[in-house]
């Protein structure tokens, strides 16, 4: 429906009623368009459809992956989708990624916390909602800057601009893109994944990511300690979140399947099995086990029959059971497995480090079976991705036999070898990285989970420490305020960023000439005009 027509929609509804003197057509069309998503479950449709298309572009051809920051508040999630609009014309492939470990560690009422499934668990829905308050205020507010301009070019007469301005309103690009939400574990059994993924569905997600660890023993995937639930218990919770999707209506909503196997070396319980062969069997199968005499059994042993003999399977202090060494691999692959063939769309594998040959190895032992399988990708901040690329362009070299004695491998990630020719190819290979694994290691969807963790970090203590120091006001006005301005970044005009004059056109339509408004000649955000 165009800006036109739902101006004559909205003057029909206004013509019926003698007695509404003073409501305006055009600017109940305005706000309407400025809210054009009622609920989260029109959100959750409408970025669902989203994905899904990509999904389908990306099985075309690889060259189409998607990515995504992560975030921890809706301004940072806003200020992303700004950001990206304005250098690239278009949110296309983009999405916000919503990290349980960034909740956990600056969401939580506790307090700071481990991303270990101790924060609040309605806090993650929380954001989703929050994320997409942001998102939707960001259209409002600039709409309500093309309106504005819409109306100087009427004042203006001219017709020209004023055509082109309608017809931008009528193509206007929404921020709101889909977000890959953390659910963890679940936070407790399947019957708690459920109830806690309509919290998410009905505040806007489209996507939920859930891990298959333990919901009570849950570690963050680039921790020691994790504990991995048998497949049944797994699919359980996949199949509780696909049916909170249809049950609210959204169909196509996205799940994604994260496997911790590969770092996982133990479990917490010994799966049922009915038969040899079975999904049970062979996760069981995988237990590090040693053969019994059973007139030599200790108190409390536990056993299991294997290929007709009696093992024990080894048993920690902790009551939970290890794994044979070196089968992360062989786990992780027959995990993505039944996943994609109980409910999943996608799938995530936690990894140690970032390595496109160790990626694409599991992917095409997957695709064996399952052939358009995808993954998310966790570009994380966990990796020191300089040094882990500097090793591997070593390791490259001196397996083709060239000269490598001008470094030292463990000491690549000194700045004595920035600029040199090794630093400058992992540089390159660090570039091309998302492209690469996208094409060879089947990898859909990349994302960094704790960015602006880090960038707070960073530009905090760049600014404390000229603010504070030597600098004085000229560290914050040189280091952040010049180059907001100079960069066109918007929130240098934060009392607009915020919504005032979005509150000025508002209290104008309810009060006519009346309006007492902020954006007067005395407000000094016009400073910041030029």
């Amino acid at each position: 429906m165009t800006y036109q027509s739902k101006i004559i929609e909205a003057g029909k509804t206004i013509g019926t009623e003698t007695h509404w003197n003073g409501i305006e057509a055009e600017s109940v069309a305005r706000m309407r368009l400025q809210n054009r998503f009622q609920t989260g479950l029109d959100i959750a449709r409408y970025t669902a459809k989203i994905m899904r298309e990509d999904m389908a572009a990306y099985d075309r051809d690889p060259a189409n992956y998607t990515q995504s920051l992560g975030c921890w508040h809706g301004f940072i999630g806003q200020q992303k989708m700004i950001s990206i609009k304005k250098h690239f014309g278009t949110t296309k492939g983009r999405y916000l990624y919503l990290s349980g470990w960034m909740v956990a560690a600056l969401r939580s009422d506790f307090g700071p916390l481990p991303d270990q499934s101790m924060h609040e668990k309605t806090s993650v829905p929380a954001l989703v909602e929050e994320l997409y308050t942001f998102l939707r205020q960001a259209d409002a507010r600039e709409l309500g800057m093309m309106f504005r301009e819409l109306d100087k070019a009427r004042e203006a007469g001219d017709e020209m601009e004023a055509k082109r301005l309608e017809h931008a309103i009528d193509t206007y690009e929404t921020h709101v893109v889909p977000i890959v939400a953390d659910i963890d574990a679940g936070f407790g059994n399947a019957e708690a994944t459920y109830l806690l993924a309509r919290k998410f569905i009905e505040a806007g997600a489209c996507c939920i990511q859930i891990e298959n660890q333990v919901s009570d023993e849950k570690q963050c995937g680039h921790q020691d300690g994790k504990v991995t639930v048998p497949h049944e218990d797994f699919i359980a919770k996949i199949r509780a979140v696909r049916y909170a999707f249809m049950e609210l209506g959204v169909d196509d909503g996205v799940i994604v399947a994260r496997t911790d196997s590969l770092g996982a070396g133990l479990t917490k319980q010994i799966a049922f099995t009915r038969e040899a062969g079975d999904i049970g069997d062979l996760y069981n199968g995988f237990l590090d086990c040693e053969e019994v005499d059973t007139s030599a059994l200790d108190h409390g042993d536990v056993l299991i029959s294997r290929d007709g003999k009696l093992m024990k399977p080894r048993r920690l202090p902790s009551n939970l059971y290890q794994f044979r060494v070196g089968t992360g691999e062989d786990r992780c692959v027959l995990d993505c497995i039944h996943a994609l063939e109980n409910g999943a769309d996608l799938l995530w594998i936690e990894t140690e480090k970032p390595h496109i040959g160790q990626i694409g190895g599991m992917v095409r032992r997957i695709r064996e079976v399952i052939p358009n399988a995808k993954l998310v990708y966790n570009n994380s901040p966990s990796f020191n991705w300089t040094l882990n690329f500097r090793q591997q362009v070593y390791d490259a070299w001196q397996a083709a036999g060239e000269d490598v004695s001008a470094y030292d491998r463990a000491r690549l990630m000194s700045v004595d070898y920035d600029g040199t020719p090794l630093a400058d190819e992992a540089d390159e290979r660090i570039r091309t990285f998302q492209k690469d694994s996208a094409r060879e290691a089947g990898i859909f969807h990349h994302l960094i989970t704790l960015p602006t963790y880090h960038t707070a970090a960073l530009s905090t203590d760049n600014l404390a420490r000229e603010y504070f120091g030597e600098a004085g006001m000229l560290g914050y006005v040189k280091g952040v305020q010049r180059e907001e301005i100079r960069q066109g970044i918007a929130c240098v005009r934060h009392q607009n960023m915020a919504g005032s004059d979005l509150g000025d056109d508002h209290k104008e339509y309810f009060a006519g000439e009346a309006a007492l408004k902020a954006g007067g000649a005395h407000n000094t955000m016009n400073q910041f005009a030029a």
